[in-house]
């Protein structure tokens, strides 16, 4: 069945940052997984899916490695020059959207190194995101037991988890909400770690969606290899 128009968001993907964990001579981005850049697998998923109209890649200034990819699946996928932080990134990449995309509209941010996102659990988010008025964002309940540690990294404390989740990507909001909690919260200097923090700044509480826990972000080696591993398995 066609997805409505209305119903389609753009996707912005900051893909700007170093990935100095990953210890590599290229940004980890560009890593290869299973034969292809690990940013493409990213775009891709994203693409594939009905209920995303479009695309904005947001990049380094220096960025040598962009393949200069215009379109995915059809749809158009712009490019946008990042900041320092992942936070002017997503703000440069919701200021480079069509005009198109309204105040209102519906716009979802995914990270660059998240390319084992399921069709399901997108599908789920923007169907929770369109239908409340604060947005929503894919999360994990956490499920182990948290330790507090002190200076010398010994436990202090067993911290209760009930209500506690681990923040996915990808997280949706209305483009306006958005813009204006990302600048209020740069005008204050105030670190942003994801999107959903920003909204909640201005007093705004997104929905939490549960997505699958397989939905890492590529952070070292070791997650590169699972990645191939889910890859070989699922497609």
């Amino acid at each position: 069945m066609p997805v409505h128009e209305s119903t389609r968001c753009w996707c912005v993907v900051p893909a700007a940052g170093r990935g100095a964990r990953m210890g590599a001579v290229i940004s980890k981005q560009y890593l290869e997984l299973a034969g292809q850049p690990l940013l493409l697998h990213t775009l891709q998923r994203l693409a594939a899916h009905a209920r995303i109209a479009g695309l904005v890649v947001v990049l380094a200034a220096d960025d040598a490695h962009w393949p200069g990819i215009t379109q995915l699946a059809g749809k158009p996928v712009l490019r946008a020059r990042g900041g320092d932080e992942r936070a002017d990134s997503v703000l440069a990449g919701l200021r480079a959207l069509p005009d198109t995309v309204a105040a209102q509209d519906g716009v979802l941010v995914h990270d660059a190194a998240r390319p084992l996102l399921r069709a399901q659990d997108l599908g789920h988010l923007v169907q929770a995101g369109l239908a409340h008025a604060h947005g929503a964002i894919l999360a994990a309940p956490v499920r182990d037991t948290l330790k507090r540690a002190d200076a010398a990294g010994c436990i202090v404390a067993t911290e209760p988890r009930a209500g506690l989740w681990r923040a996915l990507t990808p997280q949706m909001a209305r483009r306006g909400d958005l813009e204006r909690a990302l600048s209020m919260a740069a005008q204050a200097g105030v670190a942003i770690t994801d999107e959903a923090m920003a909204l909640e700044r201005i007093g705004l509480q997104p929905r939490l969606v549960e997505g699958s826990e397989d939905n890492i972000k590529i952070t070292t080696p070791a997650d590169l290899a699972y990645a191939e591993f889910w890859l070989a398995r699922h497609g």
